[in-house]
């Protein structure tokens, strides 16, 4: 019997189909509820946090680390070694024991051991402490003068040290490189010697004129190139470089001049600053030590205070960091830059002032301000141009200033040994990269402490 109606299948498929698809439809509802329905089984405990490391373990993370202690008592160390190795190969006698060192070999260590230590202990007891001299206090053999020596040396020579070293500083801040604290000081060191024994005035008065002579020098002669380099755009370093030159050879033509060389002279000094003008001394008038130290720690304080306390110094480190921003912010750029150099000039004839007002010395010569200008820029650069950095550089090198010179009378050192340590230190600091590859110390610190090192410049 054929199907009545063949396109429409057998009767009995299609109810079936109906239900299957029903019962399909309803097994998606139920799987998208429960998909939209929120994991309420039970989560499988992960792993326990790490506990906190304690802070003598974080101490001891961080001690092998590239940051800036790290380096630079990493870079004093390099610059001892090298040194050590520069006096072995500069002694004859020494360097003799080392042609027989594979027979003998004792003979080369212990000279070269005997050199060293003797040398560096001498630049020890003439920088910071003496342990004969303290003992001879002790016994009465001699007075408590002789235990602050070497301290008051090293102060003596740090103290002019710190006011280049601050100008320099401050002009690196502000975006600038002062090459010109060495002229800076020599004017300086000139209106400070000349108003000392030209000007009859009483004694406390005449101190205090003569050490604003000191700051006014330094001032005209660093807002020469600040407004050269704000008004024409000329280059700092060329313009100081030149001024540098200038500031020199005026001094030695000033010296021979009537009125000014010492009568009682044929060679080039001045005539004498007066007592009534000169720095008071702190531990009597057998010590160096002045008060001019006192006065560089104030004026690390202010600077200080300046670069981090003040609208002048928000604008400086602003113009320092990026002169196009600070310019859109609305700081002038121009006014800026010749307050940085007179600022600068300022701390720069304060220390010129020093060398003449202080104990260095007491009447002008082709020479007195000695390369206190040309050090501060390595003060600067040991100190990370931070103020207070400075001020703890700057002592360092008057340590090395002070201990040499007892190194070379005692045991025939070159005092020339010396520059090169500071050159040495400075290197070696200022390459943080080359610190850590000889240390390896960690990568990840070092590439920290060289973007604090490009923001700071």
């Amino acid at each position: 019997m054929t199907n009545p109606n063949p396109q429409s299948g057998s009767p009995d498929k299609e109810p079936a189909s109906e239900a299957q698809a029903a019962q399909n439809a309803l097994g998606n509802t139920e799987r998208a509820e429960v998909a939209t329905e929120p994991d309420r089984s039970v989560a499988k405990p992960g792993p326990e946090p790490e506990p906190r490391p304690s802070l003598g373990r974080l101490f001891l993370d961080n001690l092998w680390a590239a940051n800036t202690f790290t380096v630079t008592l990493l870079s004093l160390v390099l610059a001892i070694v090298v040194g050590a190795v520069l006096m072995i190969i500069s002694d004859p006698d020494v360097l003799s024991t080392y042609s027989y060192i594979t027979s003998r070999p004792s003979d080369a260590i212990n000279s070269s051991w005997t050199l060293v230590s003797e040398a560096y202990a001498n630049l020890f007891k003439g920088s910071i402490f003496d342990p004969e001299a303290f003992s001879g206090w002790l016994n009465g053999a001699n007075g408590w003068q002789a235990v602050l020596a070497p301290i008051s040396e090293t102060l003596t020579y740090a103290a002019p040290l710190v006011f280049t070293g601050l100008s320099v500083a401050l002009a690196f801040r502000g975006g600038l490189f002062n090459i010109g604290a060495q002229g800076q000081a020599t004017i300086g060191v000139i209106m400070a010697a000349l108003a000392g024994f030209l000007l009859p005035l009483p004694p406390g008065l005449h101190l205090l004129v003569a050490v604003l002579a000191g700051a006014l020098g330094g001032a005209i002669w660093g807002f020469i190139p600040g407004i050269l380099k704000a008004r024409a755009g000329a280059h700092e370093v060329i313009n100081t470089i030149m001024l540098n030159y200038v500031a020199t050879y005026f001094l030695t033509w000033l010296i021979v001049q009537n009125g000014v060389q010492d009568p009682n002279r044929t060679d080039a000094i001045s005539k004498g600053v007066d007592s009534s003008a000169q720095l008071p001394r702190l531990l009597g008038d057998n010590l160096r030590v002045h008060a001019g130290i006192l006065l560089a720690v104030l004026a690390t304080w202010a600077v200080a205070w300046l670069l981090n306390r003040s609208t002048l110094g928000f604008e400086l480190r602003a113009v320092g960091a990026n002169p196009d921003a600070a310019r859109t912010a609305g700081i002038s750029v121009t006014r800026t830059y010749i307050l940085i150099m007179v600022f600068a000039g300022i701390l720069a004839g304060l220390g010129g002032s020093n060398m003449v007002l202080g104990s260095t010395a007491s009447a002008l010569t082709p020479l007195v301000v000695a390369q206190i200008g040309f050090d501060g820029i390595l003060v600067a650069l040991l100190g990370r141009v931070k103020p207070w950095g400075v001020l703890l550089a700057a002592l360092l090198f008057g340590a090395l200033q002070a201990g040499g010179n007892r190194m070379q009378s005692y045991s025939g050192i070159s005092l020339e040994l010396v520059t090169v340590l500071q050159a040495l230190i400075v290197i070696f600091i200022a390459a943080p990269a080359l610190v850590k590859a000889i240390f390896q110390l960690r990568a990840a610190r070092a590439a920290r402490l060289q973007t604090s090192l490009a923001k700071g410049w």
